[in-house]
């Protein structure tokens, strides 16, 4: 903390380099490079989606592709031209979810999944289009501009997510490195990023995330070595494919996934409030609102072309918390790289061969972190009757849906089964339909 000549106290300032300032391009490149491989999902999301699907590697490869191109390019538009702040937009948990859940429905598939959030992301993008500084979805970003939904968000994102982070630390007892080679090499991994984040030094922490994957998964292939066979014998580039699962709507799905990309637009707003906070910025609600309808054309990119809807990552806020950079060019870079690498079949096929417990175990430790930012968000909110009963029962609304039996949860319509299971849509409604209503003075 600091002190004014008034005697006001301000708190340190977050960023070291600001977030409009340039970087030499060795350090945008490294700092590009870092924020890629800090991104869990785009790890985890396709290979589950795959295997959940039993696709064969190429075409798991083909997922990761576009994956990472829908996610670059949805990044680019965020770091220089629409909302113009530090963050990387990573494959959303939710959209992940309701399609991994549609899909097995009978009848209905990867086809009516992708086609029904086909149509939804087109709705959803054109409601957010930003018209004079206005968008249908400024009067839910001036709500999520308070302290009580930017924090509550952000820890309901964390809460969502948690599924990729210390379960696929540990793995499954049928996984090949369970429990020795999972737990040592994702505990090396953590162990290097925080002696780094506490002794390494301004410059060495920059790094910190790529030294301790590095690291990590070195000692990973002490006990499993891996094959590159499958990786030699791909080809070069992808070819991206229209509808590569079929093209089906059915409208009870565009509901459940305009749910969905409303879910994920309020904890990306709640996510660029704490982006702008830790560098001073204004975020007005018209640039809040550029920013989701950044956020939608990458939604209907990947909807088209086989990937996933977009989320702020908190991985990556994570590692701007960690290295004080909050260059947006350094962002920019990081979606630059996601473009080249997911055109790149052989980059995509060697992802299919990346330790997950390695990178869910620095997942761990940088969902902590962000998570506990939130909690610090709310420190600044007037805990009256109205906040303490909105936010109360929006957590454990939020919460309490992942303990729901699978017997419950079977005997349920699709609809409230997918919304139960998604912490950010059950609590986020939850908290903003009770905070609105009881917008009268509570008694004491």
């Amino acid at each position: 903390m600091r002190a004014s000549v008034t005697g006001t106290v301000h708190p340190e300032p977050i960023f070291e380099v600001g977030i409009n300032e340039r970087l030499p391009f060795a350090q945008a490149l490294v700092l590009g490079l870092q924020n890629v491989f800090g991104m869990t999902g785009m790890f985890v999301f396709p290979a589950l989606l795959g295997y959940a699907f039993h696709l064969p590697a190429e075409q798991i490869a083909y997922v990761y592709g576009m994956t990472y191109m829908a996610c670059g390019v949805c990044t680019i538009l965020q770091s220089a031209f629409l909302l113009r702040l530090p963050v990387v937009q990573g494959p959303y948990a939710g959209s992940f979810g309701a399609i991994l859940a549609i899909g097995h429905i009978e009848g209905a598939g990867l086809a009516a999944a992708y086609g029904s959030f086909f149509v939804a992301a087109l709705i959803w993008c054109a409601v957010s289009i930003p018209i004079r500084g206005r968008s249908g979805i400024g009067l839910l970003a001036r709500s999520i501009s308070t302290p009580l939904f930017a924090g509550m968000m952000v820890m309901l994102i964390i809460i969502q997510i948690t599924s990729v982070s210390l379960p696929n630390w540990i793995g499954q007892s049928s996984s090949p490195g369970f429990p020795v080679a999972n737990l040592v090499s994702g505990a090396v991994a953590v162990a290097a990023i925080v002696a780094i984040m506490r002794w390494g030094g301004r410059w060495l922490r920059r790094g910190a995330i790529l030294i301790g994957l590095a690291l990590g998964t070195v000692c990973y292939t002490l006990f499993r070595p891996i094959s590159f066979a499958a990786v030699a014998a791909a080809p070069i580039v992808v070819e991206p494919r229209l509808f590569p699962f079929g093209f089906m709507v059915q409208p009870d799905l565009v509901l459940m996934f305009l749910l969905v990309l409303l879910a994920g637009s309020a904890g990306s707003m709640a996510l660029y409030k704490t982006v702008a906070d830790w560098g001073d910025e204004s975020l007005p609600p018209g640039r809040m609102a550029e920013g989701v309808f950044g956020a939608a054309i990458g939604a209907v990119i990947a909807a088209v072309f086989g990937g996933f809807s977009t989320i702020v990552y908190p991985d990556n806020l994570g590692i701007l918390r960690t290295t004080r950079v909050g260059s947006r060019y350094a962002t920019l870079s990081a979606g630059i790289l996601l473009i080249l690498l997911g055109s790149c079949v052989k980059f995509d096929m060697l992802l299919v061969l990346v330790p997950s417990p390695v990178i869910s175990a620095a997942a761990t430790l940088l969902f902590g972190i962000v998570f506990m930012h939130g909690v610090s968000m709310l420190t600044k909110v007037e805990w009256d009757d109205r906040s303490l009963i909105s936010a109360g029962l929006g957590f454990l609304v939020g919460l309490g849906g992942l303990f729901v039996s699978p017997d419950t949860l079977r005997a349920m319509p699709l609809l409230a089964r997918l919304i139960l299971q998604q912490p950010v849509i059950s609590g986020g409604l939850t908290l903003m339909v009770l905070y609105a209503l009881l917008r009268g003075k509570v008694s004491a």
